[in-house]
């Protein structure tokens, strides 16, 4: 009895609250390595909505995981607009750089909201490319944001597939508990 209530209570633990990852790409480096395993809070955006600079796990729009792209036809220069309207079955792990109502652009990889450039000392810069340069600016829809990894040159983000909504993003990682020399809160 006592090992079957163990069980459901860690079920219910995993399905409600706490849940681990383990990263699947370099889109995250060097913030998070490919392999490292992070804990995520599945239940926080239920009371709040997310922060620039929280690292999610959510899922993608439908095809993100194929390479398909953008959601409608985008303009030369600019990051997508719109995403497909249904939400993949995979789940991405990104960092939210851009909210509800903000305009965004990307100049040198490094994402410029609201005319004002990020402060990222955490990425893997861009290089040179047009990924790296979509200085026509979008405007993030109420209720959806813009995420992109840190690895800017290996990320395949929202300047491709466009602004996801919250009701797709599955939970904040909050700390990482493998491998052991990198166990710590974010």
């Amino acid at each position: 009895m006592i090992v079957v209530l163990a069980l459901g209570l860690a079920v219910g633990i995993q399905a409600f609250v706490v849940k681990p990852y383990q990263i699947p790409s370099e889109s995250m480096e060097p913030t998070l390595t490919v392999g490292q395993r992070v804990l995520v809070n599945r239940f926080i955006y239920k009371f709040t909505d997310p922060d620039i600079n929280d690292i999610v796990v959510f899922h993608p729009p439908a095809g993100a995981e194929r390479g398909t792209q953008c959601g409608v036809v985008r303009k030369i220069g600019q990051p997508c607009p719109k995403a497909t309207p249904q939400q993949a079955d995979v789940n991405f792990i990104k960092r939210v750089v851009a909210g509800p109502g903000d305009t965004v652009k990307v100049v040198g990889g490094v994402p410029v909201v609201n005319g004002v450039r990020a402060r990222e000392d955490f990425i893997t810069p861009c290089q040179p490319g047009g990924e790296c340069n979509l200085p026509r600016a979008i405007t993030i829809p109420p209720g959806h944001y813009f995420m992109m990894g840190d690895n800017r040159g290996a990320s395949d983000d929202s300047r491709f597939w466009g602004p996801i909504p919250k009701r797709w993003i599955i939970g904040q990682a909050f700390a990482t508990y493998w491998p052991p020399d990198r166990i710590g809160f974010f």
